[in-house]
């Protein structure tokens, strides 16, 4: 059987001629406008490099030249000191424009690069799976950084929509790496596992087996043994199962139980004791789910992660994050997007715009109005 590969084009494989080298080779194999696409980016950097080391050059240059080489650089009088200064101001100014240019280019490719690592660390959610209206967002702490230390996913699976939140041990940039081994475990566990407790299990496996990674990649002397790692790092995590028939069950690690929006109505979903995060301690033997009742159509779950209630203004106070999710629901057919914004636009107004936690949050409103038609969607009966 033979895979084709899309962009990849078909027919015989170039061979070598004599004295023919590799790259001519390969060459007789791209068509021709990608070959002068790819020479006219080569071409485009090297003339950015060359102009980022040519341009300091010249500045330095003329100031240089001027001093040694212009009579009126060599007088003393006030109307030379004054052109002597112009000059010196004009070049510090050019090369200092130079520099911002240059570092406003590298921020900009620097953010381009993180955008890209955000849609496929924490990729878009489509706006309805499973019968379930989605909506998420997430708020990293880090000026600057667009990926922070809170985790969320849905997935629609044969056994019923799986969603994960979490929050790992600190937040920003240093807690990516944890983020990216909870996330993939979880893909791949939900399609896999037949029951939830298998699916938390996998995610435990996944974070100890990362964490002795990381730490065995790191210098002798830049920290403690894999075992002590492994026993600092830690990620509370709440897993949930909206099965076919409405029911939700529910595994919590240490994460804050979401609440329920019914009608005007806003309640924790459970009240169950949690289980420790993942990574302190191990699991124990027996996993039995949550039971949380059916999601009737019409209500919501609103799930958030402890950067939202913990969250303080000037004078020390938390975010009443119960007290504004029951003035949203009172709005006629709020949406989830609308849930998301207001709860977002009060965070912002208790913080002053300086949250100093990340905050993931995500709303999943079960929609009265689905139809059994829609492929790919376990939940497409209505609930009774």
């Amino acid at each position: 059987m033979i895979r084709i590969k899309a962009g990849v084009p078909c027919g015989p494989r170039p061979r070598a001629r004599p004295g023919e080298g590799f790259r001519a080779v390969v060459a007789r194999g791209i068509p021709r406008d990608r070959m002068l696409r790819r020479r006219s980016r080569r071409e485009s950097r090297r003339f950015r490099r060359a102009l980022s080391i040519a341009l300091p050059t010249v500045w330095g240059t003329t100031a240089i030249t001027y001093k040694l080489a212009c009579p009126l650089a060599q007088q003393n009088g006030l109307g030379a000191r004054i052109v002597t200064s112009a000059v010196f101001f004009a070049v510090g100014t050019g090369l200092i424009l130079q520099v911002r240019h240059t570092l406003l280019r590298e921020l900009r490719q620097a953010r381009k690069v993180a955008g890209a690592a955000q849609s496929v660390l924490l990729r878009p959610l489509p706006s309805r799976i499973g019968g379930l209206n989605i909506a998420a967002a997430q708020l990293s702490a880090d000026r600057g950084a667009t990926v922070g230390g809170d985790l969320y996913e849905v997935i629609a699976t044969e056994h019923g929509v799986r969603v994960v939140i979490g929050d790992v041990r600190g937040h920003g940039l240093a807690a990516i790496g944890t983020v990216a081994a909870v996330l993939g475990s979880f893909r791949e566990a939900v399609h896999d596992e037949a029951e939830l407790a298998g699916v938390l299990q996998r995610l435990e496996r996944a974070m100890v087996r990362h964490l002795r990674e990381r730490a065995r990649a790191e210098p002798p002397s830049a920290g403690p043994d894999p075992d002590s790692l492994v026993a600092e790092e830690f990620v509370t995590v709440l897993l949930l199962e909206i099965r076919h028939d409405g029911e939700v069950y529910a595994l919590n690690c240490g994460h804050p139980w979401p609440y329920l929006l019914s009608g005007s109505r806003v309640e924790l979903l459970a009240r169950a004791e949690p289980l420790p995060p993942l990574g302190p301690f191990p699991l124990p033997a027996e996993l039995p789910s949550t039971s949380c009742g059916p999601l009737q159509p019409g209500e919501a779950l609103f799930l958030h992660t402890d950067g939202a209630e913990d969250a303080r203004d000037a004078r020390g106070r938390f975010f009443p994050l119960a007290a504004v999710l029951g003035e949203v629901v009172r709005i006629p057919a709020v949406s989830p997007q609308a849930v998301l914004k207001a709860v977002f636009a009060g965070l912002l107004r208790h913080t002053g715009g300086r949250p100093s936690d990340d905050v993931a949050l995500l709303v999943l409103h079960n929609d009265p109005h689905r139809t059994s038609t829609t492929a790919n969607h376990p939940m497409a009966h209505h609930v009774q």
